[in-house]
């Protein structure tokens, strides 16, 4: 799979999504980086410890968070994607769920489109995808965990997505899936899907993993959000074992220790 000018070889190795959140109210590192210099040195830092694709995010999507309008979101985001794809030789991928964000994100130079709502929550979000030719990732999400048998449940909603997708005219090479963890799930959804990650290729999508810090990592060792790389990282060993090809953290250095780790071991 080929973003941005970084060719990715599926299926052989994990690779690294930094998150970058140009936010004031993000749950774990809200107002760090939202100016342009500190976004940048972040950057910086994410890349110097082998982030492989800096992901950019200009909403909150923590429960509770504040929904901003097309323009609010635009004005954070598309600065940030110029200033980083001028400064750094990376990857960008924007974290949207709004097709005009993600239309001025791309006319901004983004190579990649993160939506945590599978192309569900905006009617032209897949049309505008579609005509960039851009790979995007696309995550199972849902308003409440009402579920008969959950894991094919999200399994039938991912489908669905796919669907959506191919009917845009998104190719099947630019798609890539993620299970959503902490979004319209149970603690106890979320510690299945994550122990359960396999079952995702079923729909023959490379997976990205996304439990950075989240609050299945805090409520099981009952830590506060800067207290929980640990926890992460066990997730990451899942992610790695479970032929995740991507996951996306704030902790870029331990996560890519882990990974090195845990890939040196599987290779033999």
């Amino acid at each position: 799979m080929k973003i941005g000018n970084k060719e990715f070889k599926i299926g052989s190795h994990t690779y690294i999504m930094g998150i970058l959140n140009v936010t004031p109210d993000s749950f774990s590192d809200g107002g760090k980086f939202n100016t342009m210099d500190a976004a940048l040195k972040q950057a910086e830092r994410m890349i110097a410890e082998g982030a492989d694709i800096i992901d950019i995010g200009g909403e909150s999507t923590r429960p509770g968070y504040t929904l901003l309008s097309d323009e609010e979101e635009i004005a954070r985001v598309v600065p940030t994607v110029e200033a980083v794809k001028k400064q750094f030789d990376i990857p960008v991928s924007v974290d949207t769920y709004k097709g005009n964000v993600a239309k001025a994100a791309i006319d901004a130079g983004a190579d990649m489109i993160n939506d945590i709502w599978g192309l569900k929550f905006d009617d032209v979000m897949a049309g505008v995808i579609a005509e960039s030719g851009l790979p995007c990732c696309l995550m199972h999400n849902r308003k409440e965990p009402d579920y008969k048998n959950f894991m094919l449940d999200m399994l039938s909603d991912l489908y669905e997505t796919v669907q959506i997708a191919e009917k845009a005219g998104i190719a099947d090479e630019k798609i890539i899936l993620d299970p959503g963890v902490g979004f319209g799930k149970t603690y106890e959804n979320n510690l299945e899907v994550i122990n359960k990650l396999e079952q995702l290729h079923a729909l023959g999508y490379p997976v990205l993993l996304g439990t950075s810090r989240k609050s299945v990592i805090g409520l099981t060792l009952d830590l506060p959000v800067d207290e929980r790389v640990e926890g992460t990282l066990a997730t990451t060993v899942m992610g790695v074992m479970k032929k995740c090809s991507f996951v996306r953290v704030h902790d870029v250095k331990e996560n890519k220790r882990v990974i090195t780790m845990t890939e040196a071991i599987l290779a033999r």
